[in-house]
């Protein structure tokens, strides 16, 4: 039986004071690929920030990795966060490192010690992601594509059973977030789960998973595109 990794029961996600999601209940299982989808401000970030804990579930019931969202102590955070993969849209690299550098920052600040394990562990990953010759390279000699891929990387790095993705083709090109979209899916088929946020309908279609979406303060999960419940509104 597959393991639950995310379970919602009754939650209101708050931005700041102002309700933007009402009644919030999913579930997601280990080995899935879903999606997020939605018009602009209708939420869907602010729902993954309360998965890795940026904003906190003050009412209903959240567990993320078997941990109590709603009972939540922000030290215990980077325990959660560990556990976890986070692809942002604005990839968030040091800009002063080396993709190396960048990575080696992530495994010592999660635990990692051993120079040999540390190298052997940036090299496998950088394979993964087709930049295993670009590890000399400083963010800004790489390409937006290029970018994403380290950041992907960098999420994979401890082998999450979760990661969560924040529109990560929403700054690229049709072709490179295409090669993106297909890089998550490979990864989830690895074993890690994968809730992406996306305005990219046509991914959607092309690489297929489950669909739920943020409208009119609900979450909603929806039939895969080409069924007949499957919702064909254009999104912002």
């Amino acid at each position: 039986m597959a393991q639950t990794l995310i379970e919602y029961k009754n939650v209101n996600v708050y931005q700041e004071s102002q309700l933007v999601l009402q009644n919030v209940n999913f579930r997601i299982e280990e080995g899935e690929f879903a999606y997020i989808i939605g018009k602009v401000g209708s939420g869907k970030s602010s729902l993954l920030k309360t998965i890795y804990g940026e904003l906190p579930v003050k009412e209903g019931e959240a567990q993320v990795l078997e941990y109590e969202m709603h009972k939540m102590r922000r030290s215990h955070l980077p325990d959660l966060r560990k556990k976890l993969g986070i692809i942002f849209q604005d990839f968030q690299l040091l800009t002063d490192r080396t993709v190396e550098q960048n990575l080696r920052f992530v495994l010592k600040a999660t635990g990692w010690k051993n120079k040999v394990d540390i190298d052997q562990r940036i090299s496998e990953v950088l394979e993964l992601v087709g930049m295993s010759t670009k590890g000399y390279k400083m963010p800004s000699e790489l390409s937006g594509g290029e970018q994403q891929r380290i950041v992907i990387a960098r999420a994979i790095l401890n082998n999450p059973k979760l990661i969560l993705a924040d529109e990560p083709t929403g700054n690229l090109d049709v072709e490179t977030g295409k090669a993106i979209a297909e890089l998550l899916q490979q990864i989830c088929k690895s074993g890690s789960t994968v809730l992406m946020i996306t305005h990219n309908m046509n991914l959607l279609e092309q690489y297929p998973g489950r669909q739920f979406k943020c409208v009119d303060h609900q979450f909603i999960e929806v039939a895969p595109a080409g069924s007949k419940d499957n919702s064909t509104e254009e999104l912002d």
